[in-house]
């Protein structure tokens, strides 16, 4: 008995090779391009890092803030996303057309307002990062690398947004290779401009900070131009692309449909990294060093965990078109399996970090307590890494099924209602160090793995939204 038990355990948690080669097959593309990317952030931070910490400070904090709006473009495209990949599912072209168009006019339209916005409130959005311990001078000079690296960094938006609704309806579709693709040339062009123009290489001007945001503004127009002769030339693999331009429009019904599915993904997508914001920013209130250890933590961090992270988008995309298609209980045995492996890659990974903590912030040229600090920053990140790894799963998985009100109250509702007033409180309140807070909030999302799981068992996400 204890063996059949155990038999029928594994089938329900591990899949065949023809589950893992399907599922990978998604997502390693993902993994590669996220894993390139991270890569090269990695090598902008350490050439950026060589300026100086005040430089590495100044881009930490803009990117920090850009991170809102790249989440508010995610969030919309990723809320039609589910859209496109139960229509996909249900061999519906007409539908994901639809869903392609209302992308580009959404997209366009936040792209322009962030604009707007960073562009008039730029400084006073820095300055709430430069209030903790630390010189004046420090503070004026990060001041003054971080607005001219976000006024540059302006113009890549717009390609950004439209990059997020060419791309995302290929991969909600199943062609995760060809954004791979596109993503890795931009990231060859970031790279080469980087080294070019940070350091003034071959008699070009030494820009620094500056310099890397012309290589990355560059480099969104190189990925942009891929992705749209890519499709407007393969038009028989990919056939939303045909006539989408024809009769630029959507239809009203479908507009209310795709809205009220978004919104709260949106909505969740921007709260989560004004959430983030607010965190850094209430790190930063006890030290300014810790904006820039934090800034190497996180860079380790995205770059070790690229196997979790694409492993959610692809049980988005996996499941959604399985939902769409009308067999629920083989969607749900899929994300159970596939949570089980993001698990996994979760465990193997962290324990990445744990390795290279002591070593990594070695790398960067900057004082021996901000490398010490980033060092136990990456540790208590990787103890925890498992854990974020099945609450994205778990998240992906609800969100498939178009549940992006539930997903709204598990992710960002518990932001700002538990771990921001935590990381608030901790701050102004008592005499903790930033390391004693990192712990503490890492302890509280573990609540959020936990609610995830419960979810994902009881089901209420399975649910197909396009018939």
């Amino acid at each position: 008995m204890p063996l059949m038990t155990a038999k029928i355990k594994k089938s329900k948690y591990i899949g065949d090779k023809a589950f893992y080669k399907m599922v990978l097959t998604i997502a390693v593309p993902i993994m590669v391009q996220n894993g390139i990317s991270n890569f090269v952030s990695l090598l902008d931070n350490l050439m950026i890092g060589q300026v100086g910490t005040n430089a590495l400070s100044g881009v930490a904090i803009a990117n920090q803030l850009m991170f809102v709006f790249f989440l508010l473009i995610f969030g919309a495209t990723a809320g039609v996303g589910i859209f496109t990949a139960q229509y996909h599912g249900l061999g519906d072209v007409k539908g994901v057309r639809e869903t392609f168009r209302f992308k580009l006019m959404a997209n366009t339209v936040l792209c322009l307002i962030s604009i707007l916005v960073f562009y008039l409130y730029s400084e006073q959005l820095i300055c709430q990062f430069l209030k903790g311990e630390g010189a004046p001078e420090d503070a004026a000079e990060t001041l003054q690398i971080g607005l001219q690296y976000m006024r540059i960094m302006l113009i890549g938006l717009l390609p950004v947004g439209l990059c997020q609704a060419y791309s995302g309806t290929l991969r909600d579709t199943g062609q995760t290779r060809v954004p791979m693709i596109a993503s890795i040339a931009a990231i060859l062009v970031n790279l080469a401009g980087n080294a070019l123009l940070i350091y003034g290489l071959y008699g070009l001007p030494a820009l620094g900070a500056a310099g890397a945001a012309i290589a990355t503004v560059i480099s969104r127009f190189v990925e942009l131009g891929v992705l749209v002769v890519y499709t407007s030339t393969h038009k028989k693999e990919h056939p939303f692309i045909e006539g989408a331009f024809r009769h630029f429009s959507v239809s009203l019904r479908m507009v209310k449909k795709y809205v009220l599915k978004s919104l709260p993904l949106m909505l969740n997508e921007t709260l989560w990294a004004l959430g983030n914001t607010m965190m850094t920013q209430s790190y930063s209130y006890r030290s300014l060093d810790a904006v820039a250890a934090l800034n190497i933590q996180s860079t380790i961090w995205n770059l070790l965990g690229v196997a979790f992270l694409a492993m959610g988008e692809a049980v988005g995309i996996v499941v959604g078109q399985i939902l769409g298609s009308g067999e629920i209980e083989k969607a749900r045995d899929h994300a159970r399996k596939m949570i089980a492996f993001t698990i996994f890659c979760g465990l193997i990974f962290g324990a990445g970090m744990l390795v290279v903590a002591p070593f990594f912030p070695m790398l960067y040229k900057t004082t021996d307590a901000i490398r010490q600090m980033a060092s136990s920053f990456i540790f208590v990140t990787g103890i925890f890494m498992p854990f974020v790894a099945c609450m994205h799963a778990s998240y992906f998985t609800i969100r498939s099924g178009g549940n992006t009100v539930i997903t709204l109250l598990f992710d960002s509702c518990f932001m700002w209602a538990v771990s921001v007033p935590t990381a608030y409180v901790l701050s102004r309140h008592t005499q903790m160090t930033v390391l004693q807070m990192l712990f503490i909030i890492q302890v509280l999302d573990l609540i959020k793995c936990v609610v995830g799981v419960a979810m994902v068992r009881s089901g209420i996400w399975a649910r197909n939204i396009v018939k």
